[in-house]
């Protein structure tokens, strides 16, 4: 089975970048999440509002369907999936996703959000991303990885434990 691979975390986690080499990697097509946003949302988060469940879940299902649509095929998708019940929504259109789960220093993560140019998630939006996060539970199996590493180590990291579990 190729493999349909969830990248989460806060905003300036690293996403996209990690995600990104784990696709190239892989041979995978790669999508990020901010390409889903609905005008709306961008247009919120750009005036420095945080997201609320109401603008999450169209984001949500057109994420979902684009993991549905590579059942079978595989792809790596990023995507903040801040919340237990979110990450239930995509597992619901693609039961055998696994999750990598960025993780790291609150600090860390707010100054490489400060450094990022051209995006519309202003640093003033971390606090609230990681106010709303819900960590993985057990029972999700993320493979979960600190931020303070370089993104190809958090790649190679991701992909061993990937193939580990398929073989175990």
């Amino acid at each position: 089975m190729t493999p349909l691979i969830l990248v989460m975390g806060v905003s300036g986690a690293g996403k996209s970048t990690v995600g990104q080499a784990i696709a190239a990697a892989l041979g995978l097509p790669f999508a990020d999440a901010d390409d889903f946003h609905p005008e709306a949302n961008i247009a919120k988060m750009s005036r420095g509002e945080a997201l609320n469940d109401d603008d999450r879940w169209p984001w949500l299902a057109a994420i979902g369907a684009h993991l549905a649509a590579h059942r079978g095929r595989g792809c790596v998708v990023t995507c903040s999936a801040l919340k237990h019940v979110y990450r239930d929504a995509l597992r619901e259109a693609a039961p055998d996703l696994r999750l990598v789960f960025l993780t790291g220093d609150p600090a860390l993560v707010a100054a490489r959000q400060a450094a990022r140019q051209n995006h519309f998630m202003p640093p003033s939006l971390v606090a609230s991303q990681f106010a709303t996060l819900e960590p993985p539970a057990p029972e999700e199996a993320a493979i979960t990885l600190d931020v303070g590493a370089t993104p190809e180590t958090l790649a190679t990291a991701a992909i061993n434990a990937l193939q580990e579990a398929r073989t175990s």
